[in-house]
């Protein structure tokens, strides 16, 4: 389908003026005139553009045939992809393929985004590996990532946020529902205490025992579950297992979570950075910081 460069370079043209060249500058809408090494002239104003420009192949060296490649292995992969396998998959230096798996990452990623409506699961899970002893479940020691995922009815799921917070109390829990989900919305959690407080801020919440349910936790609270599995299964297939120490650095650099079932498309997720607390063996966390930005999948 895109056997060279200017075979990929036409498609580009194509998604970003579908109805034709637009000029940049003057958006004067015209054919332009082609000359060397991509640019693209305005007849009107006669300002030099690029298809490239402005998109995460600008100023780019590399082949974008390779970046295509790149982008179907991004996207199809089922454990999410670190730069060291994308750097063996397509024959680049490791830099170069970190630096397009960052790229693309970012671009995943929706900036502007609606709060979650309707019916919201939220629970937390835990990252950091096996424990000898110590305190377990909300007590202990291991990374918290707190998942908020919209309910579909009949049956599905929407929407996904994530967020890591220092621990489970409702100054860490209460905050991050109300900065992702519309006041109004009926919150579905377990008896936890940290979320006592959310009706005062305008939600419903409605409990759902699951130690005193015959059912089990995933079945109580399917949407948390599913996408629970899916992160570790993504820090399994990228970075082979973190430690504690590290998890923080590694859920900071982004996510890529490959949803491939009827409910969910393929997104990914980059997690709030409040400090650095080491590197991870990949070196795949060593991304630019950004505030926050949530994952966000799309149902279809």
């Amino acid at each position: 389908m895109f056997p060279d460069d200017p075979a990929c370079v036409a498609y580009v043209e194509r998604l970003r003026w579908p109805e034709g060249f637009v000029c940049p500058s003057c958006r004067v809408a015209a054919a332009p005139w082609r000359q060397t090494r991509g640019r693209l002239v305005c007849g009107a104003c006669r300002h030099q553009a690029s298809v490239t420009a402005g998109t995460i192949f600008d100023k780019t060296r590399t082949p974008l045939t390779t970046w295509f490649e790149a982008a179907w292995h991004v996207t199809t992969a089922k454990n999410g992809l670190s730069a060291k396998t994308l750097e063996q998959t397509l024959g680049t230096s490791y830099r170069t393929a970190w630096a397009m798996l960052q790229r693309f990452r970012v671009a995943m990623v929706r900036t502007e985004r609606d709060r979650l409506s309707g019916e919201i699961e939220v629970d937390e899970t835990l990252i950091g590996g096996v424990e000898r002893g110590g305190k377990r479940g909300r007590g202990t020691t291991k990374s918290l990532v707190v998942i908020a995922v919209e309910i579909k009815q009949p049956k599905g799921f929407g929407r996904v946020r994530m967020r890591h917070v220092p621990d489970a109390s409702g100054a860490s829990l209460v905050p991050f529902v109300c900065d992702t989900v519309s006041p109004g919305a009926t919150i579905l959690t377990d008896g936890w205490g940290g979320y006592n407080d959310l009706p005062n801020h305008g939600y419903t919440r409605k409990t759902i025992l699951v130690a005193s349910s015959d059912d089990p936790a995933q079945v109580s609270m399917p949407g948390v579950h599913h996408i629970a599995s899916r992160l570790k299964r993504w820090i399994l297939g990228t970075h082979t297992g973190i430690h504690r120490s590290r998890a923080l650095a590694v859920l900071s650099g982004g996510v890529h979570l490959p949803f491939q079932s009827a409910n969910l498309k393929r997104t990914w997720a980059r997690f709030p950075e409040t400090s650095r607390t080491g590197g991870s063996h990949g070196a795949d966390h060593r991304s630019e910081r950004h505030t926050w930005l949530q994952l966000d999948g799309i149902s279809r």
